[in-house]
């Protein structure tokens, strides 16, 4: 028996609300897989918190943007970073 629209929206109020506000940032803190399938390119590690974390990237768009002149830039960036420290 199909449900009505009312009985459709008063299911949907008892879902539990989300207890906090979905991140809009989150930092990739610890790189310990990558994975290319077809056209994409996938990095798993782990958040700021320990938690599981993947991203996935179109390798072409990937490829494009890391080039040569943007990794020596990190690069550059990185050794900056370390003889601060």
């Amino acid at each position: 028996m199909a449900k009505t629209r009312k009985q459709l929206e008063k299911d949907l109020m008892k879902f539990p609300k989300l207890e906090k506000e979905p991140k809009l940032f989150q930092r990739m803190n610890n790189i310990n897989t990558f994975n290319v399938y077809e056209n994409d390119v996938y990095l798993r590690g782990t958040d700021e918190y320990g938690n599981d974390f993947q991203i996935c990237f179109d390798s072409y768009n990937f490829l494009e943007w890391i080039n040569t002149e943007n990794l020596e830039y990190i690069k550059e960036q990185l050794i900056e970073h370390i003889k601060e420290k």
